[in-house]
């Protein structure tokens, strides 16, 4: 479990980022700013990304601060799960990523299988609304909810993507080497339960 000070540090980015946002007093202003550096920093030292890394993703986010969201879709075949190949890491995860503007959740979560699996779907099921920090992923400057969404292939062939080098279906007792930004062993066990339980309620937190 990671240290809770990563999720104060959060906050605290957070509160700098809400404060340069509503404040004009040009001495709350500097304090805001130094806030946000000192966060950056902290930041820097516990995830290993580099500091300029860092320093581009919060300013790729302006404004007042909310979690990011993030879709990961659930396909089901013969008993198994569909899953790809990250080039990023060159392991294993459900297709998915940040959604876009501009789109939906259903639309978000088809537009992410097609690209990274070649199958085209039809969401028909929320699985889980996840909170990031709650589990145990490795530490991240955003914080993020992972939505994860059922759907049933309608159509394509699997074929790898720009992000994605591998298309398989595993089941729960041969998962392959899991991108652990992305996705965790006992949320794979969690989704399986809904294998063929169309009744079972969606998770959250």
């Amino acid at each position: 479990m990671k240290p809770q000070w990563v999720d104060y540090v959060k906050r605290v980015e957070a509160i700098s980022r809400i404060g340069l946002t509503n404040c004009r007093n040009p001495y709350d202003i500097e304090r805001y700013e130094e806030l946000r550096s000192l966060s950056i920093r902290f930041m820097e030292a516990y995830t290993g990304e580099e500091l300029e890394r860092i320093e581009e993703l919060f300013a790729s986010d302006p404004g007042y601060k909310t979690p990011k969201v993030e879709v990961r879709g659930v396909v089901f075949k013969e008993g198994k799960i569909l899953m790809v190949r990250e080039l990023a890491d060159n392991k294993w995860s459900l297709p998915g990523g940040y959604c876009e503007v501009g789109y939906s959740i259903s639309e978000n979560v088809v537009r992410e299988i097609g690209e990274e699996s070649g199958l085209m779907v039809e969401p028909v099921k929320l699985i889980a609304v996840l909170d990031r920090r709650k589990h145990a992923h490795p530490p991240s400057p955003y914080h993020v909810y992972k939505v994860f969404i059922q759907c049933e292939i309608t159509g394509g062939r699997p074929m790898r993507g720009l992000e994605t080098d591998g298309v398989g279906f595993f089941g729960i007792d041969e998962l392959p080497e899991l991108s652990e930004n992305r996705i965790l062993k006992e949320q794979i066990e969690k989704i399986f339960d809904f294998l063929g339980n169309t009744e079972k309620a969606p998770l959250f937190d």
